[in-house]
Protein backbone atom coordinates (compact mmCIF):
# COMPACT_ATOMS: atom_id res chain seq x y z
CA UNK A 1 0.00 0.00 0.00
CA UNK A 2 1.38 3.11 -0.97
CA UNK A 3 2.27 5.42 2.01
CA UNK A 4 0.33 9.03 2.50
CA UNK A 5 3.12 10.67 2.88
CA UNK A 6 4.12 12.90 0.40
CA UNK A 7 7.42 12.99 -1.50
CA UNK A 8 8.45 16.86 -0.71
CA UNK A 9 7.54 15.73 3.35
CA UNK A 10 9.53 12.35 3.10
CA UNK A 11 12.75 14.71 1.17
CA UNK A 12 12.45 17.08 4.55
CA UNK A 13 12.21 14.66 6.78
CA UNK A 14 15.22 12.93 5.25
CA UNK A 15 16.97 15.81 5.05
CA UNK A 16 16.18 16.95 9.03
CA UNK A 17 17.47 13.35 9.87
CA UNK A 18 20.72 13.39 8.20
CA UNK A 19 21.33 17.20 9.64
CA UNK A 20 20.61 15.82 13.30
CA UNK A 21 22.54 13.11 12.36
CA UNK A 22 25.37 14.93 11.15
CA UNK A 23 25.48 16.81 14.41
CA UNK A 24 25.75 13.79 16.38
CA UNK A 25 28.87 12.49 14.97
CA UNK A 26 30.51 15.56 14.63
CA UNK A 27 30.17 15.17 18.27
CA UNK A 28 30.77 11.73 18.49
CA UNK A 29 34.60 10.79 19.34
CA UNK A 30 36.59 10.52 22.18
CA UNK A 31 38.18 14.33 22.56
CA UNK A 32 35.90 16.07 24.77
CA UNK A 33 35.91 19.87 22.38
CA UNK A 34 33.41 22.38 21.18
CA UNK A 35 32.89 21.36 17.65
CA UNK A 36 31.53 25.01 16.81
CA UNK A 37 35.09 26.65 18.20
CA UNK A 38 36.91 23.83 16.10
CA UNK A 39 35.24 24.36 12.89
CA UNK A 40 35.35 28.28 13.37
CA UNK A 41 39.21 27.99 13.90
CA UNK A 42 39.62 25.04 10.69
CA UNK A 43 37.92 27.25 8.46
CA UNK A 44 39.83 30.54 9.83
CA UNK A 45 43.33 28.35 9.57
CA UNK A 46 43.97 28.45 13.38
CA UNK A 47 45.59 25.89 14.64
CA UNK A 48 43.84 24.37 17.72
CA UNK A 49 43.42 20.77 19.15
CA UNK A 50 39.51 21.45 18.20
CA UNK A 51 40.49 22.10 14.62
CA UNK A 52 42.78 19.61 14.18
CA UNK A 53 40.27 17.08 15.59
CA UNK A 54 37.04 18.20 13.75
CA UNK A 55 38.34 19.46 10.61
CA UNK A 56 41.24 16.88 10.27
CA UNK A 57 39.23 13.38 11.65
CA UNK A 58 35.52 14.13 11.73
CA UNK A 59 34.64 16.47 9.19
CA UNK A 60 36.15 13.95 6.60
CA UNK A 61 34.62 11.12 7.59
CA UNK A 62 31.51 12.75 8.07
CA UNK A 63 31.72 13.85 4.26
CA UNK A 64 32.48 10.17 2.86
CA UNK A 65 29.97 8.77 4.87
CA UNK A 66 27.52 11.25 3.24
CA UNK A 67 28.89 11.08 -0.26
CA UNK A 68 29.18 7.48 0.22
CA UNK A 69 25.65 6.49 1.28
CA UNK A 70 23.98 8.50 -1.18
CA UNK A 71 26.05 7.14 -4.06
CA UNK A 72 25.24 3.46 -2.92
CA UNK A 73 21.83 4.27 -1.87
CA UNK A 74 21.07 5.86 -5.93
CA UNK A 75 22.80 3.14 -7.13
CA UNK A 76 20.61 0.61 -5.54
CA UNK A 77 18.03 2.44 -7.01
CA UNK A 78 18.78 2.15 -10.76
CA UNK A 79 19.98 -1.02 -10.69
CA UNK A 80 16.70 -1.96 -9.01
CA UNK A 81 14.86 0.36 -11.94
CA UNK A 82 17.10 -0.61 -14.29
CA UNK A 83 16.34 -4.80 -14.10
CA UNK A 84 13.19 -4.23 -12.75
CA UNK A 85 14.38 -6.25 -9.74
CA UNK A 86 13.77 -5.82 -6.12
CA UNK A 87 16.90 -7.60 -5.08
CA UNK A 88 19.26 -6.31 -6.92
CA UNK A 89 22.37 -4.23 -5.92
CA UNK A 90 25.96 -3.33 -6.63
CA UNK A 91 27.54 -5.33 -3.89
CA UNK A 92 24.72 -8.19 -4.74
CA UNK A 93 26.01 -8.16 -8.58
CA UNK A 94 29.34 -8.32 -7.31
CA UNK A 95 30.01 -4.81 -8.40
CA UNK A 96 31.60 -3.65 -5.42
CA UNK A 97 33.86 -6.43 -4.90
CA UNK A 98 35.08 -5.86 -7.82
CA UNK A 99 36.01 -2.68 -7.88
CA UNK A 100 37.62 -3.58 -4.53
CA UNK A 101 39.99 -6.05 -6.84
CA UNK A 102 40.76 -3.20 -8.72
CA UNK A 103 42.08 -0.90 -6.27
CA UNK A 104 43.67 -3.59 -4.12
CA UNK A 105 45.92 -4.33 -7.39
CA UNK A 106 47.17 -1.05 -7.50
CA UNK A 107 47.74 -0.83 -3.94
CA UNK A 108 49.79 -3.75 -3.72
CA UNK A 109 52.00 -3.48 -6.92
CA UNK A 110 52.82 0.06 -6.65
CA UNK A 111 50.80 1.69 -9.26
CA UNK A 112 48.48 3.42 -6.85
CA UNK A 113 51.65 5.71 -5.29
CA UNK A 114 52.40 7.07 -9.04
CA UNK A 115 49.31 8.85 -9.74
CA UNK A 116 46.52 10.06 -7.94
CA UNK A 117 43.78 8.70 -10.37
CA UNK A 118 44.80 4.68 -10.77
CA UNK A 119 43.37 3.80 -7.53
CA UNK A 120 39.92 5.05 -8.31
CA UNK A 121 40.59 4.52 -12.11
CA UNK A 122 41.39 0.80 -11.31
CA UNK A 123 37.97 0.83 -9.18
CA UNK A 124 35.79 1.79 -11.59
CA UNK A 125 37.47 -0.61 -14.60
CA UNK A 126 37.14 -3.66 -11.90
CA UNK A 127 33.43 -2.27 -11.40
CA UNK A 128 32.42 -2.51 -15.22
CA UNK A 129 34.24 -5.14 -15.69
CA UNK A 130 32.35 -7.50 -13.12
CA UNK A 131 29.03 -6.13 -13.94
CA UNK A 132 29.80 -6.74 -17.97
CA UNK A 133 30.32 -10.13 -16.89
CA UNK A 134 27.42 -10.71 -15.02
CA UNK A 135 25.48 -9.85 -17.80
CA UNK A 136 26.91 -12.28 -20.12
CA UNK A 137 26.90 -15.08 -17.70
CA UNK A 138 23.06 -14.38 -17.29
CA UNK A 139 21.82 -12.57 -20.21
CA UNK A 140 20.44 -9.54 -20.45
CA UNK A 141 16.69 -10.80 -20.18
CA UNK A 142 17.77 -13.10 -17.75
CA UNK A 143 15.51 -14.27 -14.59
CA UNK A 144 15.93 -12.61 -11.10
CA UNK A 145 17.29 -15.81 -9.58
CA UNK A 146 19.81 -16.26 -12.92
CA UNK A 147 20.89 -12.56 -11.97
CA UNK A 148 21.84 -13.38 -8.27
CA UNK A 149 23.60 -16.73 -9.13
CA UNK A 150 25.60 -14.78 -11.72
CA UNK A 151 26.48 -11.72 -9.35
CA UNK A 152 27.62 -14.28 -6.55
CA UNK A 153 29.55 -16.17 -9.05
CA UNK A 154 31.37 -12.83 -9.85
CA UNK A 155 31.47 -11.45 -6.17
CA UNK A 156 32.92 -14.86 -5.11
CA UNK A 157 35.46 -14.87 -7.75
CA UNK A 158 36.34 -11.52 -7.63
CA UNK A 159 37.02 -12.09 -3.31
CA UNK A 160 39.31 -14.95 -4.42
CA UNK A 161 41.54 -13.07 -6.59
CA UNK A 162 41.65 -10.64 -3.89
CA UNK A 163 43.21 -12.80 -1.62
CA UNK A 164 45.30 -14.27 -4.68
CA UNK A 165 46.68 -10.42 -5.25
CA UNK A 166 47.22 -10.14 -1.23
CA UNK A 167 48.52 -14.09 -0.87
CA UNK A 168 51.72 -13.12 -3.13
CA UNK A 169 51.79 -9.35 -2.20
CA UNK A 170 55.27 -8.16 -0.50
CA UNK A 171 53.48 -6.66 2.26
CA UNK A 172 53.27 -7.04 6.06
CA UNK A 173 50.12 -5.71 6.56
CA UNK A 174 48.00 -8.00 3.81
CA UNK A 175 45.91 -9.43 5.93
CA UNK A 176 44.41 -5.93 7.74
CA UNK A 177 44.19 -4.75 3.96
CA UNK A 178 42.18 -7.51 3.15
CA UNK A 179 40.24 -6.93 6.05
CA UNK A 180 39.77 -3.01 5.16
CA UNK A 181 38.60 -4.01 1.54
CA UNK A 182 35.94 -6.14 2.07
CA UNK A 183 34.57 -5.36 5.49
CA UNK A 184 34.56 -1.46 4.29
CA UNK A 185 35.29 1.29 7.01
CA UNK A 186 36.07 5.37 7.32
CA UNK A 187 38.60 5.32 9.83
CA UNK A 188 41.64 7.12 9.47
CA UNK A 189 39.57 9.14 6.11
CA UNK A 190 41.04 12.73 5.54
CA UNK A 191 40.56 15.28 2.71
CA UNK A 192 42.69 13.89 0.30
CA UNK A 193 40.17 10.59 0.16
CA UNK A 194 36.78 13.45 -0.21
CA UNK A 195 38.79 14.86 -3.16
CA UNK A 196 39.42 11.51 -4.94
CA UNK A 197 35.65 10.29 -3.89
CA UNK A 198 33.64 13.63 -4.30
CA UNK A 199 34.20 14.65 -8.19
CA UNK A 200 33.40 11.34 -9.35
CA UNK A 201 30.38 10.95 -6.74
CA UNK A 202 28.85 13.70 -8.81
CA UNK A 203 29.15 12.86 -12.14
CA UNK A 204 27.89 9.50 -11.37
CA UNK A 205 24.74 11.24 -9.46
CA UNK A 206 24.71 13.35 -12.79
CA UNK A 207 24.69 10.45 -14.95
CA UNK A 208 22.06 8.51 -13.00
CA UNK A 209 19.79 11.06 -12.46
CA UNK A 210 20.05 12.23 -16.21
CA UNK A 211 17.79 9.02 -16.81
CA UNK A 212 14.92 9.76 -14.61
CA UNK A 213 12.42 9.58 -17.53
CA UNK A 214 14.08 6.71 -18.88
CA UNK A 215 13.60 5.06 -15.66
CA UNK A 216 10.11 5.42 -15.37
CA UNK A 217 9.42 4.65 -18.80
CA UNK A 218 11.02 1.87 -18.19
CA UNK A 219 8.59 0.89 -15.37
CA UNK A 220 5.66 -0.01 -17.81
CA UNK A 221 8.19 -2.24 -19.90
CA UNK A 222 10.87 -2.31 -22.55
CA UNK A 223 8.77 -1.88 -25.59
CA UNK A 224 7.04 0.97 -23.32
CA UNK A 225 10.49 2.95 -23.74
CA UNK A 226 10.96 2.47 -26.64
CA UNK A 227 7.79 3.17 -28.26
CA UNK A 228 8.30 7.16 -26.07
CA UNK A 229 11.59 7.68 -27.88
CA UNK A 230 14.50 5.90 -25.89
CA UNK A 231 16.77 3.75 -27.08
CA UNK A 232 17.39 1.59 -24.45
CA UNK A 233 20.71 -0.11 -24.97
CA UNK A 234 21.83 3.73 -24.76
CA UNK A 235 20.51 4.59 -21.44
CA UNK A 236 20.93 1.81 -20.24
CA UNK A 237 24.81 1.90 -20.83
CA UNK A 238 24.57 5.33 -19.35
CA UNK A 239 23.30 4.44 -16.44
CA UNK A 240 25.39 1.76 -15.51
CA UNK A 241 28.85 3.43 -16.36
CA UNK A 242 27.70 6.06 -13.94
CA UNK A 243 27.00 3.13 -11.38
CA UNK A 244 30.07 1.84 -12.26
CA UNK A 245 32.58 5.37 -11.23
CA UNK A 246 30.27 5.85 -8.52
CA UNK A 247 30.61 2.87 -6.62
CA UNK A 248 34.26 2.01 -7.84
CA UNK A 249 35.15 5.58 -6.47
CA UNK A 250 33.62 5.00 -2.61
CA UNK A 251 34.93 1.38 -3.00
CA UNK A 252 38.33 3.76 -3.76
CA UNK A 253 38.31 5.21 -0.91
CA UNK A 254 36.47 3.31 2.09
CA UNK A 255 36.48 -0.46 0.95
CA UNK A 256 33.54 -2.78 0.15
CA UNK A 257 30.25 -1.25 1.81
CA UNK A 258 27.41 -3.36 1.25
CA UNK A 259 23.50 -3.50 1.29
CA UNK A 260 23.30 -0.40 1.66
CA UNK A 261 21.66 -0.11 -2.31
CA UNK A 262 19.48 -2.71 -1.44
CA UNK A 263 17.81 -1.77 2.03
CA UNK A 264 17.32 1.62 1.26
CA UNK A 265 15.26 1.48 -1.51
CA UNK A 266 13.04 -1.13 -0.49
CA UNK A 267 12.38 0.75 2.68
CA UNK A 268 11.41 4.30 0.84
CA UNK A 269 9.70 2.75 -2.33
CA UNK A 270 6.72 2.48 -1.09
CA UNK A 271 6.61 6.75 -0.17
CA UNK A 272 7.53 7.69 -3.96
CA UNK A 273 4.69 5.95 -5.66
CA UNK A 274 6.86 3.23 -6.84
CA UNK A 275 8.29 5.86 -9.06
CA UNK A 276 12.40 4.96 -9.83
CA UNK A 277 12.86 8.28 -10.76
CA UNK A 278 11.86 9.72 -7.38
CA UNK A 279 13.52 6.32 -5.28
CA UNK A 280 17.07 7.31 -6.37
CA UNK A 281 16.68 10.93 -5.38
CA UNK A 282 15.29 9.60 -1.53
CA UNK A 283 17.39 6.46 -1.83
CA UNK A 284 20.23 9.21 -1.64
CA UNK A 285 19.34 10.53 1.15
CA UNK A 286 18.03 7.51 2.56
CA UNK A 287 21.68 6.10 2.10
CA UNK A 288 23.26 8.68 3.49
CA UNK A 289 21.51 9.26 6.46
CA UNK A 290 21.68 5.03 7.02
CA UNK A 291 25.94 5.00 6.88
CA UNK A 292 26.06 8.41 9.22
CA UNK A 293 24.66 6.22 11.64
CA UNK A 294 26.09 3.43 10.99
CA UNK A 295 29.22 5.09 11.45
CA UNK A 296 28.21 6.83 14.71
CA UNK A 297 27.15 3.12 15.92
CA UNK A 298 31.13 2.26 14.97
CA UNK A 299 32.50 4.85 16.98
CA UNK A 300 31.30 3.96 20.42
CA UNK A 301 33.33 0.72 20.06
CA UNK A 302 37.30 1.02 21.67
CA UNK A 303 39.06 2.85 18.97
CA UNK A 304 41.90 0.29 18.56
CA UNK A 305 39.16 -2.64 17.89
CA UNK A 306 36.82 -0.48 16.17
CA UNK A 307 34.13 -2.55 14.54
CA UNK A 308 34.19 -1.79 10.32
CA UNK A 309 31.21 -0.03 9.04
CA UNK A 310 30.58 -2.71 6.40
CA UNK A 311 29.96 -5.36 9.15
CA UNK A 312 27.02 -3.00 10.76
CA UNK A 313 25.42 -2.70 7.02
CA UNK A 314 25.82 -6.29 6.42
CA UNK A 315 23.94 -6.99 10.13
CA UNK A 316 21.37 -5.20 8.71
CA UNK A 317 21.25 -6.10 5.69
CA UNK A 318 21.64 -9.67 5.40
CA UNK A 319 18.43 -10.12 7.03
CA UNK A 320 16.82 -8.18 5.21
CA UNK A 321 17.92 -9.98 1.98
CA UNK A 322 16.60 -13.32 3.39
CA UNK A 323 13.25 -12.32 4.22
CA UNK A 324 13.05 -10.82 0.31
CA UNK A 325 13.72 -14.17 -0.71
CA UNK A 326 11.69 -16.18 1.45
CA UNK A 327 8.66 -13.36 -0.13
CA UNK A 328 9.59 -13.57 -3.97
CA UNK A 329 10.59 -17.46 -3.76
CA UNK A 330 7.22 -18.19 -5.15
CA UNK A 331 8.10 -16.06 -8.43
CA UNK A 332 11.29 -18.49 -9.28
CA UNK A 333 8.93 -21.59 -9.29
Amino acid sequence: MQSRISFTTLICLLVLAITLASVIALNTGLADIDVINGLLDFFNGEQSLAANVVGQIRLPRLILALVIGATLGMSGAAMQGLLRNPLADPGVLGVSSGAAFGAICTLYFGVAASAWYWLPGAAIVGALFTLFMVYVLAGLHSSMLALILAGTAMSSIMIALIAVTLNFAPSLYAMQEIVFWMLGSLANRHFDHVSIALPLAIISWLMMLSRIRFLDALSLGEDSARSLGFNNHIERGILLLGISIGVGACVAVSGAIGFIGLVIPHLLRPFVGYRPGRLMVASALGGALLLVLADILVRQFDSARELKIGVVTSLIGAPFFLLLILKTRSRWA
